[in-house]
């Protein structure tokens, strides 16, 4: 969401040798909110709607009242927080390989784990099911996984041993759960040093 900018310079040292460092920090404005907004009220099907090009002043007017309508609850008090959080969840992180292990996590205790995205955040929705989001991407899990996912998005490196009995889960099933996460490129898998 940031705007590429170049900026021509020239650097000259005035004695010996010099180093020049260029830092480009964009800020995050309103119309990055808004973007990320419109994003969201995408879940709505009056914002999904077709826009009533062809009918009469009254039922535009009415239509434009409805989008009114949503955008301006979508405009809460903790608004600026949630997206300030959402935004963090998009960093990708730097993956890095989960070797030898391509084909999946293997349901071995002592594997250690970790997020390589950094800002994942997780929350538990209106049916007891944790939603996590780390990386741009999101994950729907039973509530029984709720324990290991703190662990994980606390950015702790711990063993899947560690996970399973946070949660209650068989190591196998803990295993399953973490392959989905390297596969996204969001956690990694090392050996026990």
């Amino acid at each position: 969401m940031s705007n590429l900018s170049m900026w021509l310079h020239a650097v000259a040292a005035t004695e010996g040798r010099s180093l020049h460092l260029t830092c480009d920090l964009t800020p995050t404005t309103g119309a990055d909110l808004l973007a990320w907004m419109a994003d969201q009220l995408r879940a709505s099907a009056t914002v999904r709607a077709n826009l009533p090009h062809l009918a009469s002043r009254e039922e535009q007017v009415s239509h434009l009242a409805a989008l009114l309508k949503e955008f301006t609850g979508a405009l809460h008090e903790g608004v600026i927080e949630e997206f300030l959080l959402a935004r963090g969840t998009m960093d990708v992180g730097r993956p890095m390989p989960s070797l030898p292990f391509v084909g999946g996590i293997p349901a071995d205790e002592d594997l250690r784990v970790r997020l390589t995205a950094s800002g994942a955040w997780y929350e538990v929705d209106g049916e007891g099911r944790v939603v996590m989001s780390a990386g741009g991407q999101q994950w729907t899990f039973a509530s029984h996984a709720l324990a290991m996912v703190r662990h994980l998005a606390e950015g702790r490196t711990t063993s899947l041993g560690e996970l399973a009995v946070a949660s209650s889960l068989p190591v196998g099933q803990v295993a399953a759960l973490v392959s989905e996460l390297v596969a996204a490129d969001v956690a990694a898998v090392s050996r026990s040093r």
